[in-house]
């Protein structure tokens, strides 16, 4: 019975959208009818959510509600619907890629702020969700037009401020190529955005972001172990929700008669490992960083103003 009074909620979410988007318009009000027939449970199924990306093909004008809602819901979907939550697995990858590639190109703000938002919430994603949102993130730069979601603009030919803050967002998020840091791939598109832009009419953001961001990929230390995979933490979920006399289960029933006991049986709290050594080995330029480097910018034979900062707070550092 439940499960007919869900397929019949998301009939109806269907026809609703389809209602709503039949001008190519939505507004603020029906973005709120859409929100309260799509989340009365906090649940988003799976022809909710393939509605919801219909009707945003289908809108010629988004209001900033719609982009809202749209970003969220479908965050919501891809990032939390599946166990463990947090983890997106390849199949739900595979599926907002299709999504967004749907009308052939990843065009509106609300699908390049969805991507972000799934990586800014997400504990981990796979490495093909990874590569592709660093080719559309740039192509969404260089190519872009049109409205931010905070207000600023996506200009052609040039990296503006809005443009800037979306690419520190994308690369520093946790589930990004390399946590709270970063990696190759993102380094290497920064570059190629620098010399796509170079003599255009660019913030000063934006070269704060190109020396900031080359130099976090050459110096941070980033911890191995900061992203798990999905199916090392689907692992980890069955293993501690066992209900047998096993060891999760022996030590969940330990901890809630005994807070303390933890202690007495297993002794002192070994102290957490020692990363001063890594940590300073990594401001430190290895070789291969060194010549990854060298090989970028001598590609034309000059050092532009970019590479100039750059190398200026690198000798500084």
């Amino acid at each position: 019975m439940l499960g007919g009074s869900l397929v019949q909620m998301s009939v109806h979410f269907g026809e609703l959208a389809m209602k709503f988007g039949a001008d190519g318009v939505i507004s603020p009000g029906e973005v709120l009818a859409l929100r309260r027939e799509a989340w009365p449970d906090g649940h988003i199924s799976q022809a909710e959510a393939e509605a919801i990306v219909a009707l945003n093909h289908q809108l010629t004008s988004r209001c900033r509600e719609w982009v809202e809602f749209y970003v969220e819901a479908l965050g919501e979907y891809v990032v939390n619907q599946r166990a463990p939550k947090g983890y997106v697995d390849a199949e739900n990858a595979a599926w907002l890629m299709a999504q967004l590639d749907a009308d052939g190109t990843l065009g509106s703000m609300a699908e390049i702020e969805l991507l972000v938002r799934v990586f800014e919430c997400a504990q981990n994603v796979p490495v093909s969700l990874k590569d592709y949102a660093v080719a559309h993130m740039e192509h969404a730069v260089l190519e872009g037009t049109g409205p931010t979601r905070d207000g600023g603009m996506l200009e052609a030919g040039n990296v503006n401020a809005a443009e800037a803050l979306l690419l520190r967002r994308a690369i520093f998020a946790p589930a990004s190529e390399r946590p709270a840091a970063v990696g190759r791939k993102e380094a290497e598109m920064l570059f190629r955005l620098k010399d796509a832009t170079l003599g255009a009419d660019n913030a000063p953001e934006w070269k704060h972001l190109f020396v900031q961001g080359i130099a976090n990929y050459l110096q941070a230390y980033s911890d191995p172990n900061a992203q798990l995979s999905r199916e090392r933490a689907v692992e980890l979920d069955a293993f501690m929700a066992d209900t047998q006399a096993r060891v999760g289960g022996f030590l969940g029933r330990m901890a809630k008669a005994s807070p303390n006991a933890f202690g007495k049986v297993f002794g002192r709290k070994a102290p957490a490992p020692d990363r001063s050594e890594a940590v300073g080995r990594a401001y430190a330029v290895t070789d291969d960083e060194r010549e990854w480097l060298e090989a970028r910018i001598e590609a034309d034979g000059q050092i532009d103003e970019y590479e100039q900062a750059l190398l200026d707070f690198l000798a500084e550092d």
